[in-house]
C-alpha cells in the first residue's frame, strides 16, 4: 500500500497521559526528565500516548510523546515536539509515510494544544527528500533550527583500540599529546556548586571568544538537579561534568549525558590559556571510554555545521568533531505545522531576522 493510500491510517488515537509516561521514550529530549527541566524555564510540559497503526494484521503500538508549550507574545503561543514523534521500531522505513504520520499527528494534537503552530524536530535520519515531503503535507520550514540537524555518531561497540583506530591520525595524536603533557581529566556526577561555577566561567569565556550566546548558570544547575532527581526511571540517565586540568588550571570542560544505549555530548567550554595542550581531545576520549563502560553503544557529538566549508563560522567545530571518526548523519531539522497561518508567518519572519543577527554576531566574534 502506498504512502498516499495510508496517509490517514497512521494513528489510531492520541490521549493525554501523565508526564511519567515519557520515561520510556528513546531520546532524552522526549523524556520526562527533559519535560520537568524545561518546565522550570517557562515551558508547559505535556505528555501524550500515541497509538500508532502498523497494519491491519499487526497490533498497534503506543508510544509516548512530549510536547512543550509556551507563550511567546501576548496573543501568540507555540508548541514544540523535540526529536519527535518517536515511531515504533517496525514502522515502515518510508519517508513519505513518515511525513504523512507527522502531519496526521499534528492534526490530532490541535484540539489539545491551542497554539499558533506546532514545531517538530523529527529524530529520523534524512536521505535528502524529507523537506520536500514535509512541505507537501502542510509543514513549513522553521525560521531557525532548535536542535542541530547534522551530527556525528561514533560507534562505541568495538574495543577501545578499534575506536581509536577509526579516528583521524591528528585526533589520535592530540589525545596522546594531552596525556603526555600531563592534562588530567576529572568526571563527576554531581551538582556541587564549585564544579558548576567552574564550568560556567569557562563557558562564558568560550562565548566571548566565539561570539555565541549561553544560558544563565541557573539553567545548567537545574539540569543537574533534574538528572539527580530521585524516582524510578524506565531508562536510567546520568549527567556527567568532565573537567580537564593542568597544574592547577582549568583548561576545558564538557557535559555529557548517558541514557540507555546513547551517550550525548551536550555542552563544551574551553579556556584561552594553554590551548596547545589539546585538553578538549582528552575530555572527549575520557567521556567515550566512560560511556562505553556504562553500556552505551553510540556517542552523539550533537551538532556540526552542514559541511566542511572553511567559510562557515564554526568550521573548526566541524574539523574537531569529525576527527573522532564516526558517521555523519542528517535529520530534517525544525518544521512547523501552522494552526494559525497568519500568526505563524509573523513569528517566522521575526525568528528568521533574529537568526540572521545572531549569525552576524558570531562571525564578528570569530574575527576578534
Amino acid at each position: 500500500m502506498s504512502s498516499e493510500q495510508r496517509a490517514n491510517e497512521c494513528i489510531k488515537g492520541v490521549l493525554p497521559v501523565e508526564l511519567s509516561a515519557c520515561e520510556r521514550a528513546d531520546s532524552f529530549l522526549q523524556s520526562a526528565m527533559w519535560g520537568r527541566f524545561k518546565a522550570r524555564f517557562g515551558w508547559e510540559a505535556r505528555a501524550f500516548s500515541v497509538d500508532w497503526f502498523l497494519g491491519a494484521e499487526r497490533p498497534g503500538e503506543a508510544r509516548p510523546l512530549l510536547a512543550l508549550s509556551r507563550r511567546i507574545a501576548p496573543l501568540l503561543s507555540m508548541t514544540y515536539v523535540p526529536w519527535g514523534p518517536e515511531l515504533p521500531a517496525d514502522f515502515p522505513d518510508d519517508p513519505g509515510l513518515r511525513a504523512a504520520a507527522a502531519a496526521e499527528l499534528a492534526r490530532a494534537l490541535r484540539p489539545f494544544l491551542p497554539s499558533a503552530f506546532i514545531r517538530f524536530d523529527p529524530a529520523w535520519f534524512d536521505s535528502g527528500e524529507g523537506g520536500r515531503l514535509l512541505s507537501g503535507r502542510g509543514f513549513r520550514r522553521a525560521g531557525a533550527d532548535i536542535q542541530p540537524p547534522d551530527t556525528v555518531l561514533v560507534d562505541l561497540t568495538p574495543p577501545l583500540d578499534g575506536i581509536l583506530a577509526a579516528m583521524k591520525p591528528k585526533c589520535r595524536y592530540n589525545i596522546g599529546l594531552a596525556q603526555k603533557r600531563g592534562v588530567v581529566v576529572c568526571g563527576q556526577e554531581s551538582n556541587q556548586e564549585d564544579n558548576i561555577e567552574g564550568f560556567y566561567l569557562l563557558l562564558k569565556e568560550t562565548a566571548l571568544r566565539d561570539g555565541i550566546a549561553v544560558h544563565g548558570i541557573e539553567y545548567y544547575r537545574a539540569l543537574f538537579e533534574e538528572s539527580l532527581r530521585e524516582g524510578s526511571r524506565a531508562i536510567p540517565a546520568r549527567l556527567r561534568l568532565y573537567t580537564a586540568r593542568h597544574e592547577g588550571d582549568d583548561l576545558a570542560a564538557i557535559v555529557a549525558l548517558f541514557r540507555g544505549k546513547q551517550a550525548t555530548y551536550l555542552y563544551g567550554a574551553s579556556s584561552n590559556v594553554k590551548r596547545n595542550l589539546m585538553a578538549p581531545y582528552a575530555l572527549q576520549w575520557k567521556a567515550m571510554q566512560d560511556a562505553k563502560e556504562s553500556g552505551c553503544e553510540v556517542y552523539d557529538f550533537f551538532g556540526i555545521p552542514p559541511d566542511e566549508s572553511p567559510d562557515h563560522p564554526m568550521a573548526g567545530l566541524y574539523r574537531f568533531k569529525t576527527g573522532f571518526g564516526g558517521r555523519i548523519v542528517r535529520r530534517p531539522g525544525s518544521w512547523d505545522y501552522p494552526c494559525k497561518p497568519v500568526l505563524h508567518a509573523l513569528f517566522k519572519s521575526a525568528e528568521s531576522l533574529r537568526k540572521k543577527i545572531m549569525q552576524n554576531k558570531r562571525r564578528g566574534g570569530k574575527k576578534n
